[in-house]
């Protein structure tokens, strides 16, 4: 059975293709029912075996075309217009496109010239000095490629938490509801919400081991199985990610569970504390000589070593043991604490769905208000205008009569120009409700540039939010070379507040830096950053890294009423 995530890679990557033969439209029709196909919540195989194509035309972004081409993925695991397209530039799509600054003709461009086909061609291509003397290249463009592949080679091996975490929350819901199953859970990095992760554990109580075993190996993602026992069985996935499952017995669940989680670190530091008192710790519980005095729970563990319960996000030995032990650990905000959602861009200039849509969806999901942030015309992406934004500040008023327990904001996600400046002018500005500030170029100054042009912006009387506030894409772009202490510096004095971008390639600000702004005082916002409806449910992201940074309830301002929300803003007292 085929999954949503290759039916999605191959969308994509016809994408990529049509592009590179300059198709307009197409590709972003492409790209469009990728997104929905990547975020759907069911199988579409299953989908399909249950309604046929007119379920499949169903997904918002999948037209008949489309639809039909689904369908044969679904039936044959082939598409020979994929192939045929993918014949014309027989290149690794997801390789190259992935080194920041390669786009389709690019890629297509050093197939031909030099015969590049993955990144290992490009790398003795760049390094052979080879890339420099084609058109549209040059010798910067070379370097940027090689510090790309860099980047690329650094991050190879690691799966980012949105790729991993779905897979694994619906391989837990399927092992759940397999007879014989008493308990599941997730562990390892995936439970600690890293941002990327290495591998996969999960760990179950059941006392038909067998049954289990044979029903993980057999999944339709595995593609090779290391190992298959009794109690234990390891797998690959197809998107390259290994995964344990151990059957254990109920009364070292706990224990295991705490084992299995980590840190390596957090854990050493337990068996510390564990042989300070005379005890022994690990994966089967925690013993007196011989006797188990804990192990069916992680409580029960760690309130026999004298300490309150730790969040998984906070075990990294950043602080949180001797937090415990003081009575200092933060109570973190919680995963259901979001009210509503701050960046979200639609139909108006480079989202896959209206205003409306996104309403909807958003009200569906739980959120009370969500705040309309289009790009501005800086960008080269058809950029909403002052008069533009003025036409949807009057449909966002008109739409608001109509909607009963749930507010759109009028906002705009407003570009910083080289010089710090804004490109919407002041007068338009205040009018919105929720200014949004945001880097989309020139990434490359000096850190006392980048920093001093980002600091300027923040000082406009108008500007709320610093959105995405280091740009780097993970695995694909490094952030920005940035003084992120000046910065923070910078929003306790103008009173902006610092975005957690929850888009599962940003998760920006990374946890490190949210501990700093907790520190300081200052406040956030978690945002999705929607271009479509299917990205409204990725605050968890967002959350997860605002845990992982120590950051309460209190210390984030769209967990607030509409009201207390607003008050926190620049203009509040004009509103």
């Amino acid at each position: 059975m085929i999954s949503n995530a290759d039916i999605a890679r191959i969308l994509n990557e016809i994408a990529i293709l049509l592009d590179m033969d300059g198709v307009v439209f197409k590709p972003r029709a492409y790209e469009k029912a990728a997104e929905a196909v990547g975020g759907a919540d069911e199988p579409l195989a299953e989908l399909h075996k249950q309604g046929g194509i007119k379920a499949v035309e169903q997904i918002p972004g999948v037209g008949k075309s489309i639809a039909e081409k689904i369908v044969t993925l679904i039936e044959t695991g082939k598409l020979p217009y994929y192939e045929e397209l993918h014949a014309k530039v027989p290149v690794d799509l997801g390789g190259l496109s992935a080194i920041e600054g390669l786009g389709p003709k690019n890629i297509k461009t050093l197939y031909h010239e030099l015969g590049v086909r993955n990144v290992g061609d490009l790398e003795k291509a760049a390094l052979a000095g080879k890339i420099r003397n084609l058109p549209h290249f040059g010798e910067k463009s070379e370097a940027k490629i090689l510090k790309g592949i860099g980047f690329f080679k650094q991050s190879r091996g690691r799966i980012p938490l949105g790729v991993a975490l779905p897979l694994m929350l619906e391989i837990e819901e399927r092992l759940r509801t397999l007879r014989g199953v008493k308990r599941v859970a997730i562990a390892g990095s995936v439970r600690r919400r890293k941002e990327t992760v290495g591998d996969g554990d999960i760990l179950v109580i059941s006392d038909q081991p067998d049954a289990i075993m044979d029903f993980f190996v057999a999944m339709p993602e595995v593609v090779h199985v290391h190992g298959k026992g009794h109690t234990k069985s390891s797998i690959k996935l197809a998107i390259g990610m290994d995964v344990d499952l151990r059957v254990v017995p109920a009364g070292s669940f706990g224990a295991a569970l705490n084992y299995f989680t980590g840190s390596k670190d957090h854990n050493v530091a337990l068996r510390r504390i564990a042989i300070e008192r005379k005890l022994k710790l690990n994966e089967y519980g925690l013993f007196r000589g011989e006797a188990a005095i804990a192990g069916r729970s992680e409580e029960e563990v760690y309130d026999a070593l004298g300490l309150p319960y730790i969040e998984p996000e906070l075990r990294e030995m950043t602080g949180e043991l001797e937090a415990a032990a003081g009575g200092k650990l933060p109570k973190l905000i919680g995963y259901d604490d979001i009210r509503g959602d701050l960046q979200i861009q639609t139909t108006w200039t480079d989202g896959a769905h209206s205003i409306e849509e996104m309403a909807a969806e958003a009200q569906r999901l739980g959120r009370e208000y969500i705040a309309i942030t289009d790009h501005t015309k800086g960008l080269a992406m058809m950029g909403a205008d002052e008069k533009k934004l003025r036409e949807q500040m009057k449909h966002i008023d008109a739409l608001n009569k109509k909607l009963k327990g749930f507010t759109v904001l009028k906002g705009a996600e407003v570009n910083i120009d080289k010089d710090g400046g804004l490109d919407i002018d002041d007068q338009t500005l205040a009018k919105l409700d929720v200014v949004g500030v945001a880097v989309h170029s020139h990434f490359n100054l000096t850190r006392r540039e980048q920093t001093q042009r980002i600091i300027r912006a923040m000082e406009n009387p108008h500007a709320d939010i610093l959105f995405h506030p280091t740009g780097r894409v993970l695995q694909k772009r490094e952030p920005y070379d940035l003084d992120i202490d000046a910065v923070i510096a910078a929003a306790k004095r103008t009173g902006t507040i610092l975005e957690i971008d929850a888009y599962p390639e940003r998760m920006d600000l990374k946890d490190e830096h949210v501990r700093k702004v907790v520190d300081a005082g200052v406040k956030l916002s978690i945002d999705t950053d929607a271009h479509s409806v299917h990205h409204l449910d990725y605050l968890h992201y967002g959350i997860a890294n605002a845990r992982r940074g120590w950051a309460t309830k209190a210390d984030v301002i769209n967990t607030k009423p509409l009201k207390q929300f607003l008050a926190c803003l620049k203009d509040s007292k004009k509103r």
